[in-house]
């Protein structure tokens, strides 16, 4: 089989491909990562083919009108405008990926795997081969179990089914954003349901892959057959990772520290970020890796309890963590579970306040922490529970043991393997 693998975002959405594309090599099968072109090092440790993408939509995040609005979650008139505004710079920027995408060496593909909130379905129809889509989210098909996670706001309980209509729609509007391209660069045609992003050109369903494990939800959902709940992808560490030797030193010279980073999450204002949680890693009396990601927090290093670093491993650093602080991203949560380590949670957007609450929920975080109620006081407040609650800890671990047992990536290429005669 060959697979033709396609991922937008930033690091912890482009993170999971990276890893099936991995497992599919290891099993004997061809792949080409299509990836943003900052992405490149997350797939050249593993000799994954990979086709770069341009790279705009994410170094508009450094944007200062998108740092003020994330640092507020997008509250009041200005985030919502801010929001706006980034839907319609997206429409250009989006049509330099997809160009890119049309590019990328298609010969002998078998098989087309891409986000499902993309338009790459076209493709897939013009190689005339089956297209699967990946959702790192639930939120992308319809359940009675737990409202629409993608919602800012809750709602009543008889309505959970109806709020899926709002992805529904969205997923519409994506996937139609592609149109001009699928009909100008690919020379398909119009059809019927062109625009459905989880129906195939026959008319009927695609397969869905569910990229994140059951055991997280508020309840088992009665998701149709063609929908599949893998469990997290994770990748393994590289070979030749080494950590430097101020982490292993930092890490020597006392008890287990927390883990504190965002990402590639920011505000407006890194140094407040970083004063806060400097703060309240002295007031909770912990020792703590503070990671800067992509500049959202900075901070001065404190030898004695506070170590900064750029970045570091997530499967590697986790388990030598007493808890971990993070913005809520799928793919760092992911990690978090299967570190089987308690968190504090501190969400921005999209569907972090969903993992956010739901940390909350299993037993494994305290409430959550908006960014924009962000404090010393209470961030202070939340280590001291995570650090210190046995029963939260003990079930972080069991919770932890589960997330491990699941292996969803290769469940994932059982059922890739199950769709190709190759």
């Amino acid at each position: 089989m060959k697979a033709l693998i396609f991922a937008h975002g930033t690091r912890g959405d482009v993170q999971p491909y990276v890893a099936l594309a991995h497992a599919l090599q290891q099993s004997g099968h061809e792949t080409t990562l299509a990836a943003p072109s900052g992405s490149a090092s997350l797939a050249e440790p593993y000799g994954i083919p990979f086709a770069p993408l341009d790279d705009s939509m994410n170094e508009g995040m450094n944007d200062p009108d998108v740092r003020s609005a994330m640092e507020t979650n997008y509250r009041g008139l200005r985030g919502k405008l801010t929001a706006f505004k980034l839907m319609r710079r997206a429409g250009p920027e989006l049509r330099k990926v997809l160009d890119d995408m049309a590019a990328v060496p298609a010969t002998d593909v078998d098989i087309v795997v891409h986000p499902v909130n993309s338009p790459i379905q076209h493709l897939a129809e013009k190689l005339g081969v089956p297209a699967v889509a990946v959702g790192l989210q639930p939120g992308w098909v319809p359940t009675s179990e737990f409202s629409n996670p993608l919602l800012p706001f809750r709602i009543p309980k008889r309505l959970n089914h109806a709020s899926y209509l709002a992805t529904r729609l969205v997923l519409w509007a994506l996937v139609r954003s592609g149109g001009r391209w699928r009909a100008d660069t690919l020379g398909l045609p119009r059809r019927p349901h062109q625009n459905d992003a989880v129906r195939a050109p026959d008319g009927t369903p695609i397969t869905l892959l569910n990229a994140f494990s059951e055991h997280v939800l508020p309840a088992p959902p009665k998701y149709p057959t063609w929908t599949h709940t893998t469990g997290y992808w994770f990748l393994p560490a590289a070979a030749d990772w080494e950590p430097p030797e101020q982490l292993t030193t930092f890490l020597d010279a006392g008890s287990p520290p927390v883990y504190i980073g965002f990402g590639s999450m920011a505000g407006r204002n890194p140094a407040r970020i970083g004063r806060i949680v400097s703060e309240a890693v002295h007031r909770a009396d912990v020792r703590a890796v503070l990671v800067t990601g992509w500049g959202g927090i900075d901070a001065e290093l404190d030898s004695e309890r506070l170590l900064v670093l750029d970045q570091a491993p997530h499967d590697w650093l986790f388990p030598r963590t007493a808890a971990i602080v993070h913005h809520g991203g799928g793919g760092t949560t992911g990690a978090a579970l299967a570190a089987g380590r308690p968190q504090v949670v501190c969400p921005f957007i999209a569907d972090q306040p969903f993992w956010a609450s739901r940390m909350t929920g299993i037993g494994v975080a305290p409430p959550p922490l908006l960014q924009r109620d962000l404090t010393a006081d209470n961030l202070a407040a939340a280590l001291r529970t995570a650090t210190a609650d046995q029963s939260m800890a003990t079930t972080a671990a069991d919770v932890g043991a589960k997330i491990r047992g699941e292996n969803g990536v290769a469940t994932a290429v059982e059922i890739l393997e199950s769709l190709t005669t190759r």
